[in-house]
């Protein structure tokens, strides 16, 4: 005689990987008070070391950074993926990354152009994936997951070297990331137009 299943019940929203996502979101504004406390982009111009606040507001964005890996590996690993994760998740992550892009651009740190299409891309992907949810969810991919890599990677260079060999390193590593984000947003049209032709068959 079979025995049957025991119903497992669903996680619930309060837990510590929900709350590190949660954490993430109130360390935005955090970042963004320390990164124009000191206003005067013309010390960092000039070669100087960063001002403490600067060094705060880079230490914060990877600290936020941080809990983004943090948080993802706790919930698959205990068990703690809810609805709310999936929803807060992602925009905890998009809010970090436009902050600190806007953020440099109104320092005139980073061209608005890169700001514009790295937002841009963004805003479309979530949009799209709302737009085929009906059809199936698109998975984040492994480009997608460079992307945010290198996008990180380039701000946290840019928070701390404004000249120097260094910040031509992190211009690259930012050019490299832009590429990266167009054509990992262009795979997500793709994948998004054969859920919806799938779906229809």
């Amino acid at each position: 005689m079979s025995v049957p299943d025991t119903p497992v019940a669903a996680a619930s929203a309060y837990n510590i990987a929900n709350a590190l996502t949660v954490s993430r979101l109130f360390l935005v504004p955090v970042f963004l008070v320390l990164l124009f406390a000191d206003g005067d982009p013309a010390q960092l111009a000039a070669g100087e070391t960063p001002p403490a606040t600067r060094l705060a507001a880079c230490a914060v964005f990877v600290l936020a950074v941080a809990t983004d890996k943090v948080d993802g590996d706790l919930a698959r690993r205990r068990g703690l993926v809810t609805n709310f994760g999936k929803i807060a998740d992602p925009i905890a992550d998009k809010a970090l990354i436009g902050a600190a892009l806007i953020g440099l651009s109104l320092l005139g740190e980073l061209a608005w152009w890169i700001t514009v299409v790295i937002m841009a891309r963004e805003i479309g992907v979530t949009l799209l994936r709302f737009a085929v949810l009906r059809h199936g969810v698109i998975a984040a991919s492994h480009g997608g997951k460079l992307k945010t890599s290198l996008q990180c990677l380039a701000i946290t260079l840019l928070l701390v070297f404004a000249t120097g060999w260094l910040h031509d390193v992190a211009v690259g590593v930012m050019w490299v990331a832009v590429a990266v984000t167009a054509a990992t947003g262009v795979e997500y049209v793709v994948q998004a137009v054969r859920l919806r032709r799938e779906a229809l068959r």
